[in-house]
C-alpha cells in the first residue's frame, strides 16, 4: 500500500464492515433480534415518570407535559418521525448504530484518553511484568481470532459479540471533516506484514515487537528479553507523538495529516493501527498502596509540579490514545489498562482483564519461561521523522501543554466501603440498586451543604445516568437508565426528615430499589427513553423546524448528566463521574471524578456517610 493510500483522507462508506466478524460468532446477525423501534405511547408514558420527580414545580411539568401529548397526539409529528423511524429499522441491521457511533464518541471532538500485583511464580522485572501481560493478551486474541471464545451471556440469554471484531489489530483515525472512523486490519490480505505484532513504547520511542511466529503467540522468555531491549535501547527522551493523539480531534487530524505526509512517517502510523494492541512501559513509580495515584497514573499519567515543556504529561505522550487496547506497565510493576471505546464498549476489555489476569495466576498456565535457542525477534524502533516539518515539534510543545492543564484541572477520588456485595445481598436487595440509592443520598446532602446562588452544585434531584447492556440485540449497545425515580425520591427524602421512621424509611427503600431493577430491566429490553427519542429527533429533517419539545428546558435538563455512575469520567462540567464496582463480597468500590472546583472531596465523604447509614438502616 503506497503512503498516499495508507489512510482515506475521508471516512470510507461501510467502514464498519470492514472489520471481518469472529468465526464462531458470525451467524448472530440472524440468530439474535434486531434492536426494536418501541411503540411511540410507550415511551412518552416512560418520559412523563422520568420527569415528575426532576420537575421544579407543578406548573413546570404540567407545562413539559403539554408538549408532550402535543407531540404524540395522533397524526402529529411525533407519529410522523416514529414512521421514518420504523422504516429506517426495516433498512438496517441496527437502526441506531450509524447515528450513536458518530453523535456517541465519533464525532466528538474534545480530547480522549489495577491489575493484582506481579504473582509471585512470576519473575518480577518490569519486563516480566510486561512479558506475561502481552502473552497472556495474544492468547485471547488468538482463541478470538479462531473461534474458541464463548459467548458472553445473562443466565441463559447469549449476548452480541459483534464490537469484539473491534477490540485487536485496529485503530482509531481522526478525521478531517469533524468526524472519526476507526481502521481493521484484521482481514489484510498480507498478514504476515501487517499482523502479529504489537507497540511499545518507552520514554515516548515506540516499538514494533514481533509477537506472533508461524501463528504461534512467542513465549515469556522471548517477550522478556523483547522487552528487555527495549528498556536498555530507550535511556532518551523522544519526540512525543502520542501526545498529540490526545489533542482536541480536530487538531489531531490536522497533526495527523502532516505527520503522515512522508512515507516513513505514515508506515510507522500504519504499523501503530495495524498492530494487535499498545503497551506502555511508564517510568513512573506510583506506590501500588495509593488508590488515587495508580488511578490518576492510568488515568492520564503522573504530571509533574512545573509545566516545563519537556516534563508535562509525560505518561500521556508515551501512549496512543486513539488504540482500543492499551496497556500500562509502570517501572514498580504495577500495571492496569486504558481503552479508547468510541466502536466497543467496556465490557468487552473487561473480559479481556479478567482472563488475562486468570492466565496470569494460575501456575500451571504455559508461560513458556524456559529459555530456547530460538532467534529472538528483535524489536524495531519506529522514530518518526520530523526534520520536514517543524510544526509537529510546535504542535507537541501545545498539546504537552493543554494536557497538563486538562489533566491539572481534574479532581479524583477513590473509596471503598466497609462491606460489600455478601452482606447486601442477606437484606435480599440486589447489589446495584442499592449502590445506587448510596449515590443518591449522598448527592442530596451535597447538595444541602452547598446550596446558595453561588453554587456549582446543581440542586437536588438532579439527572443520573446509569448504562444498561442491550447486547441481546444485534450489534445492541447501551441503553440509559433514567435512575431518578418518585420511588428513590421519596426514599431520599425521608432519609433527610428527622421525623420520618426507620420502618417509614426501610419500606420507602425496598420500594426505590425495586423500581430501580424494573428500569433497568425495561432500558435492557429496548424499552428505555433516550435512543427511542434520539432516533426521533434525528428523523426529523434538517428543514424542518425542530419539534418544541425538544427544546423544553425540563426535558434537556433531564439528560443533562450531573451525576454519571457507568464510567469514571464526568460527562458535564458541573457534575461527578461515580464509577463503582459491586462485583467484591467485602466491600463496594467508589472512583468519583470532577473537575478541580467541585467539592470532590465532600461528595466522596457523603457517600462514605450514606453507605453507612444505609447499612445501619436495615
Amino acid at each position: 500500500m503506497s503512503h498516499s493510500s495508507f489512510v482515506p483522507t475521508t471516512r470510507p462508506p461501510g467502514w464498519k464492515s470492514l472489520a471481518p466478524p469472529i468465526p464462531n460468532f458470525a451467524h448472530q446477525s440472524t440468530s439474535l433480534p434486531a434492536l426494536p423501534v418501541p411503540p411511540l405511547p410507550d415511551t412518552l408514558q416512560r418520559l412523563k415518570k422520568s420527569l415528575r420527580p426532576l420537575a421544579r414545580s407543578q406548573d413546570e411539568f404540567a407545562s413539559t407535559c403539554q408538549k408532550i401529548d402535543e407531540f404524540g397526539k395522533e397524526g402529529g409529528v411525533g407519529w410522523v418521525l416514529q414512521e421514518k423511524l420504523e422504516q429506517r429499522k426495516t433498512e438496517r441491521d441496527h437502526w441506531l448504530e450509524e447515528w450513536w457511533d458518530d453523535l456517541g464518541y465519533l464525532a466528538y471532538r474534545d480530547s480522549v484518553d489495577g491489575f493484582e500485583p506481579q504473582p509471585t511464580h512470576l519473575p518480577q522485572s518490569p519486563a516480566a511484568r510486561a512479558a506475561g501481560i502481552a502473552r497472556g493478551a495474544m492468547l485471547f486474541r488468538q482463541k478470538l481470532r479462531s473461534g474458541q471464545i464463548s459467548p458472553d451471556g445473562i443466565k441463559d440469554t447469549q449476548l452480541c459479540m459483534d464490537t469484539y471484531r473491534w477490540m485487536f489489530d485496529c485503530c482509531r483515525v481522526p478525521g478531517p471533516q469533524g468526524v472519526d472512523w476507526s481502521i481493521s486490519y484484521a482481514g489484510s490480505p498480507k498478514p504476515e506484514a501487517d499482523l502479529g505484532h504489537i507497540i511499545a513504547v518507552r520514554k515516548n520511542r515506540f516499538w514494533k515487537v514481533k509477537t506472533e511466529v508461524d501463528g504461534k503467540v512467542v513465549g515469556m522468555d522471548v517477550l522478556i528479553r523483547q522487552f528487555q531491549h527495549i528498556y536498555d535501547h530507550s535511556t532518551e527522551e523522544y519526540p512525543a507523538i502520542g501526545a498529540l493523539t490526545a489533542s482536541n480531534r480536530d487538531v489531531w487530524a490536522k497533526d495527523f495529516a502532516l505527520l503522515s505526509s512522508t512515507p516513513l512517517n505514515a508506515s510507522h502510523l500504519r504499523a501503530i493501527h495495524s498492530s494487535a494492541f499498545l503497551l506502555s512501559l511508564d517510568d513512573s513509580t506510583p506506590p501500588p498502596e495509593n488508590d488515587v495515584d495508580v488511578s490518576r497514573g492510568l488515568w492520564h499519567g503522573t504530571l509533574a509540579s512545573s509545566p516545563s515543556p519537556t516534563h508535562v504529561a509525560r505518561a500521556l505522550s508515551s501512549r496512543f490514545v486513539d488504540k482500543p487496547v492499551e496497556f500500562v506497565v509502570f517501572d514498580n510493576g504495577v500495571a492496569g489498562l486504558m481503552g479508547e471505546h468510541s466502536v466497543m464498549d467496556g465490557t468487552p476489555t473487561a473480559r479481556l482483564c479478567d482472563e488475562v489476569l486468570d492466565y496470569l495466576t494460575d501456575p500451571k498456565s504455559d508461560f513458556q519461561l524456559s529459555l530456547t535457542s530460538a532467534p529472538v525477534p528483535t524489536p524495531e524502533p519506529l522514530d518518526f521523522d520530523l526534520s520536514g516539518i517543524p510544526q509537529i515539534s510546535e504542535a507537541i510543545t501545545t498539546a504537552q501543554k493543554s494536557l497538563h492543564a486538562l489533566a491539572s484541572s481534574q479532581s479524583l477520588s477513590f473509596l471503598r466501603t466497609s462491606y460489600g456485595k455478601a452482606a447486601i445481598k442477606t437484606f435480599g436487595v440486589g447489589p446495584d440498586g442499592w449502590t445506587q440509592m448510596i449515590v443518591q443520598l449522598a448527592y442530596a446532602r451535597l447538595s444541602q451543604r452547598f446550596s446558595g446562588e453561588n453554587t456549582k452544585v446543581t440542586l437536588w434531584p438532579a439527572g443520573t445516568y446509569e448504562a444498561a447492556t442491550t447486547r441481546m440485540f444485534y450489534k445492541g449497545r447501551t441503553e440509559t437508565i433514567r435512575v431518578v425515580s418518585d420511588e428513590s425520591v421519596a426514599f431520599v427524602r425521608a432519609m433527610l426528615n428527622p421525623s420520618a421512621t426507620k420502618e417509614e424509611r426501610m419500606m420507602l427503600f425496598r420500594d426505590a430499589v425495586k423500581k430501580h431493577s424494573h428500569l433497568a430491566r425495561e432500558a435492557g429490553m429496548g424499552s428505555g427513553v433516550d435512543r427511542h427519542m434520539l432516533g426521533l429527533r434525528l428523523s426529523n429533517p434538517p428543514s424542518s423546524p425542530l419539534p418544541a419539545l425538544f427544546t423544553d428546558p425540563l426535558y434537556t435538563r433531564s439528560s443533562h448528566w450531573t451525576l454519571s455512575t457507568s464510567a469514571i469520567f464526568k460527562v458535564v462540567p458541573d457534575g461527578f463521574g461515580v464509577a463503582y464496582m459491586t462485583g467484591f463480597d467485602d466491600y463496594l468500590q467508589f472512583s468519583i471524578t470532577s473537575r478541580a472546583e467541585m467539592p470532590n472531596a465532600e461528595f466522596t465523604e457523603e457517600i462514605g456517610k450514606a453507605a453507612e447509614e444505609l447499612y445501619e438502616l436495615l
